[in-house]
């Protein structure tokens, strides 16, 4: 049985909340216990999103911020492993290049440093906690 195709959707939140919202809680709130009202920000509006749709189900998302920052990159439990956050995080690089970004910058929780660093990030400046859950600043570019 052959791997479902992955696609990724960008999209503003207005368009893309209602099934990367629900990702997002998923991952973040149920499972890594972050607390709910962290969850949702101001930037939510200002950022470019991208959802992962295997065989037309929602299962990732995650979203660039205007001034070059990645985040709230989540895939589902039963969806790791099999390139959805791949799919994501090359379409969110790639959108940035469209948009000029010469520079990203992430906040790596410190289990995916191997998978960000696979696309030309490196950590930069001390691990610290947020959310209760170690994290690891990682740029790429200039």
């Amino acid at each position: 049985m052959s791997a479902p195709a992955v696609a990724v959707r960008l999209g503003s939140w207005a368009e893309l909340a209602a099934d990367a919202g629900p990702i997002r809680f998923q991952v973040f709130v149920d499972e890594q216990r972050v607390p709910a009202e962290m969850e949702l920000d101001e930037f939510d509006a200002l950022s470019c999103h991208a959802l992962a749709l295997a065989d037309g189900r929602p299962v990732g998302t995650g979203r660039l911020l205007p001034d070059g920052h990645i985040g709230r990159m989540a895939v589902l439990a039963g969806w790791r492993g099999r390139g959805v956050g791949a799919a994501l995080l090359q379409a969110l690089i790639d959108e940035a290049g469209r948009r000029g970004m010469a520079r990203l910058a992430l906040s790596a929780q410190t289990h995916a440093l191997g998978f960000y660093a696979r696309f030309g990030f490196v950590p930069e400046g001390e691990v610290y906690e947020e959310a209760g859950l170690p994290h690891q600043g990682m740029v790429r570019g200039d």
